[in-house]
């Protein structure tokens, strides 16, 4: 369900077109709710067809002009909604937890080269969200919007940071375990 809510709060920050919530997803909230150009479009549909949204008027009538969208006062009244809303925290995931754990009954052949590869994917991850927060995050802004959006960009520098710890400490203490048979 959150897929909706993060068009609302994109489309109250800007109004936008599709092509336009695509690239910001891409650049911004696509770091914590990825979603595809089809999944995007699909979901303008039906916040239209709720009255969530609406298609601004175009300045001039254009063949294949793009539209774009605002948020009605019900799709805000939506978002307040959802925000405000109890949520439980999501269980974690992750099939390399789930790989290490398996290795143990049926070796680690291949799961160090693995590792080395996720730590080096965290590292990259980190270096970006360091950047965007050098450009988009000056000293001295200190507007609650500033300090909400610089919260959820330091969630994502922690996890990161985490990541690459946890990795480190797998990859020194990775135990060599030799393949056994499946019955044991």
């Amino acid at each position: 369900m959150s897929l909706p809510h993060a068009i609302l709060t994109a489309l109250l920050e800007k109004p936008s077109s599709g092509l336009d919530l695509t690239r910001r997803f891409d650049r911004s909230i696509g770091y914590f709710w990825s979603a595809t150009h089809q999944q995007i479009y699909r979901e303008l549909g039906k916040l239209e067809a709720e009255g969530h949204i609406r298609e601004l008027p175009a300045a001039q009538p254009a063949r294949g002009q793009k539209k774009a969208y605002e948020v009605l006062p019900a799709g805000r009244a939506e978002l307040a909604r959802w925000t405000a809303a109890s949520q439980d925290p999501k269980p974690h995931r992750d099939a390399l937890l789930l790989r290490l754990r398996a290795a143990a009954v049926v070796g680690t052949a291949g799961l160090e080269a693995d590792l080395r590869r996720h730590r080096e994917l965290h590292r990259r991850q980190l270096a970006e969200y360091e950047k965007i927060e050098q450009r988009d995050f000056p000293p001295g802004d200190d507007s609650a919007q500033a300090r909400l959006q610089h919260l959820v960009l330091r969630a994502g520098i922690e996890l990161e940071t985490f990541w690459i710890q946890w990795l480190t400490e797998a990859l020194e203490g990775l135990p060599v375990v030799e393949d056994t048979p499946w019955g044991r």
